[in-house]
């Protein structure tokens, strides 16, 4: 392994160094929205249940100990469940555009590494091509055969390890947005059933004042 590392040369190390970045990266994103998604409807059911029987504080309680931006646009339609009922779906709006950011958070790095990783493992077979016209050239009108081999198994080499670390990233990424994509669809069932029940005149919860 060592010896393909340095038969790939420097844009080797770019492209190994690139991968273990997307890699990182994709895991970490993998863990935060695994926590962000939750089971909405049971979430809510709780909320409703406890806001029916006047527990405003105990639901407050239940969105502070529930992760992800569901539950905290479910936290600030019980803060703002006084306000008028076009500030109360403005907070929380608010609240949302501010989320969704966080979720995509380091996506725009992924997308951006599944693309450079192959471009650089065609600059590794452009320069180790390059080599070989080199050593030919040196060599003439007799070349060695282990030299132009060489240069030319370094060339593809790199051009191997920008698919391999390329192709995965680029999935990944798609992944990824696809779960923010479901997590901002269950942002906004949150939102729209929280504020419908909220602003229903029979809770006795929502003040139209």
């Amino acid at each position: 392994m060592l010896n393909w590392i340095h038969s790939g040369g420097p844009v080797m190390w770019l492209i190994l160094a690139g991968g273990f970045i997307a890699l990182v990266i994709f895991l970490e994103r993998l863990f935060h929205l695994h926590r962000a998604q939750i089971e909405i409807d049971d979430f809510i059911n709780g909320i409703t249940t406890n806001l029916k029987h006047g527990n405003e504080l105990e639901a407050i309680t239940i969105c502070d100990q529930t992760p992800g931006p569901a539950a905290l646009l479910v936290r600030t339609a019980i803060i703002n469940s006084k306000e008028k009922k076009e500030d109360l779906i403005k907070a929380v709006q608010l609240a949302g555009i501010q989320e969704v950011p966080r979720l995509e958070r380091h996506t725009n790095l992924l997308i951006t590494l599944a693309q450079v990783l192959p471009m650089l493992g065609l600059l590794g077979t452009v320069l180790g091509l390059l080599t070989m016209l080199v050593m030919l050239q040196q060599g003439s009108p007799i070349a060695e055969i282990g030299d132009l081999a060489g240069g030319l198994w370094g060339a593809l080499l790199t051009t191997a390890a920008g698919l391999i670390t390329g192709i995965p990233a680029y999935a990944g990424y798609h992944f990824l947005i696809s779960r923010v994509e479901s997590i901002a669809l269950d942002m906004e069932q949150a939102a729209g059933e929280i504020i419908c029940f909220l602003t229903r005149p029979e809770t006795g919860v929502h003040n139209e004042s």
